[in-house]
């Protein structure tokens, strides 16, 4: 059996503003309108043995992921096992090949699978699927190395050692390196670059751990202990997961197992890591220009703009990248795309939201989008999706009047519910009880305005909410 596991986490904060903490890098969507989260779920439903796909995400991400597989996988298929905090990479994993084992036994093969790669190429994906499989199957911890196509300081490295039927016992993990020294493992022929792609069997990864981090198998083990396996989805106790140690399956294992193999991969493989990276996906016009959304380029040469609305307009420019999410907007030269993170580092210093979310925040529910944010007022339009419901709330510093666009609204206000129809408002006071609701089978769509002297998220006191918010 082969169980792909889907990490999905991390803020890609190089692919900012579009990819932030609340709305991170897997979800958001190529030239083709489709999210890597969701061609990743495609890329392990084409090797998979079997129906089930784990996906270890944070719970603030549950909701949006469960959406972005609609469509694709059956809902008792997509098992989520989800994370109070961050943990990186050895956590994640170790508490995987638990829920593996306990469920699977311990020659179920891991195919694991970051969130936020992309690759077009799935005949040689397979074949390199099939070559780890084949190692895992012999007790070998098997990582996919990238056949490198240029030097790159960019990525971590691995040597290949002696030589396997299907591939090279591990010789070796190697930092980052400079120009210099990048350029000597490419013209070597011994290195690959480091997908952060492994398989291998979950007792296989679980006995490694025993000799390499047995402090966190340990603690990961009473976390697991914990768990409610048949719960719908898999939620990790948050004091117990948090005392797992912060590292990486790299660092923790990898680099200290007795049994480590690497594959060729072939195939092409794109890990999004900047601006730079998603522009070089198109090859442009005459001009060397790429364009997503409304943009004219005037006298301009290599440039990229991504606009989600506004017109975009570049006169004389060269070698620029140009992001206009409609709340922020990003201007770089290429060559510094890697350092928007530092963009970032400073909004979060300044504890400013827009390093965190966009003006359209998604929620259980469906979505809002922030119309207007001033001193003494909050506007916001709502998006309540078929079927689903808000929470059962009041509100201390601030009334609210919602006034319906289209659909119809189940509405309750204190002890009275009600059906508001379109082009139908009601006022909810200050420290009211009041819920709203889409019974219907269609979005419903309405303009909440918020008055008062504070509309911060906090201000919200929950009293039932379906989807298990605090």
């Amino acid at each position: 059996m082969l169980i792909p596991v889907i990490i999905s986490g991390g803020a890609g904060t190089r692919l900012w503003p579009v990819s932030r903490r609340a709305y991170p890098k897997p979800f958001m969507q190529m030239g083709d309108g489709e999210s890597l989260l969701r061609k990743t779920l495609k890329r392990a439903q084409a090797v998979a043995v079997g129906d089930e796909v784990i996906t270890v995400t944070s719970r603030d991400h549950f909701f949006i992921t469960r959406d972005e597989y609609r469509g694709l996988i059956a809902d008792a298929d997509a098992r989520f096992l989800l994370e109070p905090v961050g943990r990186n990479t050895a956590p994640a994993l170790a508490m995987a090949a638990l829920d593996i084992e306990h469920r699977h036994g311990p020659d179920a093969q891991m195919l694991v699978l970051p969130a936020d790669h992309l690759i077009r190429d799935l005949d040689l994906y397979g074949q390199a699927v099939q070559a780890a499989c084949a190692l895992a199957a012999q007790g070998y911890l098997v990582t996919f190395g990238i056949v490198p196509s240029r030097p790159e300081t960019g990525f971590g490295y691995i040597r290949a050692g002696a030589p396997l039927e299907h591939g090279w016992q591990v010789a070796a993990f190697v930092e980052k390196p400079d120009a210099a020294t990048a350029q000597a493992y490419v013209a070597s022929g011994d290195y690959m670059w480091n997908s952060g792609m492994f398989c291998f069997a979950a007792g296989a990864l679980l006995q490694s751990m025993a000799a390499t981090c047995p402090a966190l198998l340990a603690a990961a083990r009473e976390c697991y202990a914990k768990v409610h396996p048949d719960a719908i989805p898999v939620e990790f106790d948050r004091d117990s997961f948090a005392a797992l140690p912060d590292i990486s399956v790299d660092y923790a294992v990898m680099e200290k197992a007795a049994r480590s193999a690497v594959v060729a991969a072939r195939f092409d493989w794109n890990d999004i890591g900047s601006w730079q990276a998603i522009s070089d996906l198109d090859p442009g016009d005459a001009a060397g220009n790429r364009t997503i959304g409304p943009a004219v380029l005037v006298d301009s040469r290599n440039c990229y703009v991504q606009s989600k609305g506004r017109l975009v307009a570049a006169v004389g420019v060269d070698d620029l990248v140009i992001v206009d999410t409609g709340d922020a907007v990003l201007v770089s030269t290429r060559s510094k795309a890697q350092a928007v993170k530092q963009v970032v580092e400073e909004l979060r210093l300044q504890n400013h939201e827009l390093a965190n979310v966009h003006s359209t925040v998604h929620r259980p529910w469906g979505s809002y989008s922030v119309i207007e944010d001033a001193p003494d007022c909050k506007v916001k339009r709502l998006t309540v999706r078929p079927g689903h419901v808000l929470s059962l709330q009041l509100h201390y510093r601030r009334s609210e009047h919602w006034t319906v666009v289209a659909g119809t609204a189940t509405v309750r206000v204190g002890e009275r519910e009600f059906l508001l129809q379109r082009n139908e408002s009601i006022h909810i006071p200050v420290q009211t009880l009041h819920r709203l609701e889409n019974a219907t089978t269609e979005d419903l769509h309405l303009i909440e305005v918020q008055c008062g002297d504070y509309f911060g998220e906090d201000d919200i006191v929950r009293y039932e909410d379906r989807y298990g918010r605090a």
